[in-house]
């Protein structure tokens, strides 16, 4: 982790806001090597989601889809998403124990071990004001062309999340592009953050957010890591 952060600083502006983002999280060599993890995963599974159900798709799964299938999808996807909560976007889980995450041992495993260990979550709990926070679960996130996440605030009963993150991955990425995430004020308003390479956003839960769609021109899909901090034991 980067000993320059201002944790002060970062910390007033989490109590005032519910939310910050820290830029240069990670020394630039270990963000690298995260990013490179990523863009050469072939295991990424599409998740789409039906009403409480989840669906995982893999590459080799939607290659074999006639064009009819695949429209069809796409058609179901975008009639839930018109109105009701939706999501589409591709992901590589990483488990909760510390036992599998080490014999995992990909460079996410080890990044969500490192958000887990005590000077790290000594840190988050500085920044937070939260001394609950017990450790952090994770999932890789790829957002290509034509997927999102709509609007929703995170809590759900018997997880004990306390905050949420995202850690960017995404170099040079332009606001044109979508993939924002996007916070709902209750004056009908709306704030966010652009993807950024080597940033850790956090935010408290519950609190109502997106993540627009990203469109047909983006340049390159958004890469991220995700999760909760989170009271209680993995």
């Amino acid at each position: 982790m980067n000993p320059a952060l201002d944790r002060p600083q970062l910390a007033d502006s989490y109590r005032r806001h519910g939310r910050v983002r820290i830029g240069d999280f990670l020394d630039p060599e270990s963000a690298d090597a995260l990013e490179r993890a990523l863009l050469a995963s072939n295991a990424w599974l599409q998740m789409v989601n039906s009403g409480d159900k989840l669906f995982e798709l893999s590459r080799e799964t939607r290659a074999g889809f006639s064009a009819e299938r695949s429209a069809a999808l796409q058609a179901a996807v975008d009639e839930a998403a018109r109105w009701g909560f939706q999501y589409r976007y591709e992901a590589l889980r990483v488990p909760d124990a510390p036992a599998e995450r080490s014999a995992a041992g990909r460079p996410i495993d080890h990044f969500a071990a490192f958000l887990s260990s005590e000077p790290v979550r000594q840190f988050l709990h500085e920044i937070t004001g939260d001394a609950a926070i017990c450790f952090a679960d994770a999932q890789a996130t790829r957002y290509n062309p034509g997927d999102f996440l709509t609007g929703h605030d995170d809590e759900v009963a018997g997880k004990s999340r306390l905050a949420a993150y995202v850690y960017g991955l995404t170099r040079s990425w332009r606001t044109e592009w979508g993939g924002l995430l996007l916070f709902h004020e209750q004056d009908g308003r709306v704030s966010g953050f652009v993807p950024e390479y080597n940033s850790l956003t956090l935010f408290s839960v519950p609190q109502p957010h997106s993540v627009s769609l990203v469109t047909s021109f983006a340049g390159a899909p958004r890469l991220s890591i995700t999760g909760w901090l989170r009271a209680g034991q993995p």
